[in-house]
């Protein structure tokens, strides 16, 4: 189940799409579902809606003939030697990822943490509660 609809992603692109691309963006905001729902499915339906649609317009690029990828970060071109180079910051063009922004809006950027599985395997300590003069686990 898609959180936004290509009608949607047109709006933000602020241009028409053709059939095709109408077709294409669909099936790609089915598959942004998916995504989104491996990293939090517990995250606000607007959020949702919002990453769907700035992934897949990514995905899809702007339409337009400028030569330059969306999500490029810096890039060069050359003159009669016809050579252009850009650097993609998360991904690359076409394929479905979260940035920084995506990750934050779904409420999974920045965290750091740790587990160690023989924590589980030391003795409970317990400590004496002063206040009620019981003892609790820890």
């Amino acid at each position: 189940m898609a959180y936004a609809t290509y009608q949607d992603v047109q709006a933000r692109m602020s241009r028409t799409m053709s059939a095709d691309e109408q077709a294409i963006c669909t099936n790609l905001l089915d598959d942004a579902a998916v995504i989104i729902d491996a990293y939090n499915s517990n995250a606000s339906a607007d959020n949702k809606k919002l990453v769907s649609i700035r992934i897949v317009m990514r995905a899809l690029g702007d339409g337009e003939s400028t030569g330059i990828p969306m999500g490029a970060t810096q890039g060069s071109m050359a003159g009669l030697g016809y050579s252009q180079s850009w650097t993609i910051s998360n991904g690359s063009t076409g394929e479905l990822y979260l940035g920084k922004l995506e990750k934050k809006l779904l409420g999974i950027g920045d965290r750091i943490g740790s587990y160690s599985p023989i924590q589980e395997l030391a003795p409970k300590e317990e400590k004496k509660d002063e206040d009620n003069n019981s003892t609790v686990s820890c």
